[in-house]
């Protein structure tokens, strides 16, 4: 007597189960990680920050740099691509995964007062220390 014909879907519906429990042990978040920070000699007018596309928040301090703080989870493995520089007025910052990875990041920017800052390319608002 032939099989059922609803047989491979559950047998692909299990496997997804099996395979979606498998993966709820490999999150991740940049909320857990350890913050690393970096500073930057500025003087210049006009700040142009790239995240590419990564959570950043932008924020007027009393300070004469640029203090980053980066938080960065990733499983261990991972290909991981991690920039964070300044080139003339441009602060580039990156982070994140190649390939079959998991990782989470985000960014915190704290810019001299009075200093205008562009959001790649756009103006923005800064918001208070």
């Amino acid at each position: 007597m032939p099989q059922p014909r609803s047989r491979p879907r559950l047998r692909i519906a299990c496997a997804a189960v099996i395979m979606a429990g498998g993966l709820v042990g490999c999150s991740v978040s940049a909320k857990s990680a350890a913050p690393e920070e970096k500073a930057f000699p500025f003087s210049g007018q006009t700040l142009n920050v790239k995240s590419h596309d990564i959570p950043t928040d932008l924020v007027a301090a009393d300070r004469h740099d640029i203090k980053v703080t980066r938080w960065f989870d990733h499983k261990p493995g991972s290909s991981t691509t991690l920039r964070w520089e300044l080139r003339d007025e441009t602060l580039d910052l990156e982070a994140g995964c190649t390939g079959l990875a998991f990782c989470d990041a985000r960014f915190r920017v704290e810019v001299p007062r009075g200093v205008k800052v562009l959001r790649d390319g756009r103006a923005t608002d800064l918001r208070g220390s």
